[in-house]
């Protein structure tokens, strides 16, 4: 479970680099240095693989009826999930 937690933090960085992203993205920045890219690349791809594997492995715990809550906040399960949403369609898209 401290796995899970690890990985749940993870994501949830990933995922505010997936908001920055579509703010760098949308807006035009002239000066676009490395920092940025690293950015987009974490918050495109490497959030999306991340986060579903997090809400994968929540459904699996969920249907195993392991008691996942007590390691992991339930704040931070729902804002994975939430984030997940958008992720799916910017990447499907």
């Amino acid at each position: 479970m401290l796995t899970l937690r690890f990985f749940s933090r993870v994501a949830f960085i990933c995922n505010i680099c997936f908001l920055l992203t579509l703010i760098i993205t949308r807006v035009e920045i002239p000066s676009a240095s490395e920092i940025f890219s690293s950015i987009i690349v974490i918050g495109v791809l490497l959030a999306t693989v991340i986060n579903c594997l997090v809400n994968f492995t929540y459904c699996i715990l969920l249907v195993l009826r392991k008691p996942f809550q007590k390691f992991i906040p339930i704040w931070l399960i729902i804002a994975n999930f939430l984030f997940l949403i958008p992720q799916l369609i910017v990447f499907f898209k």
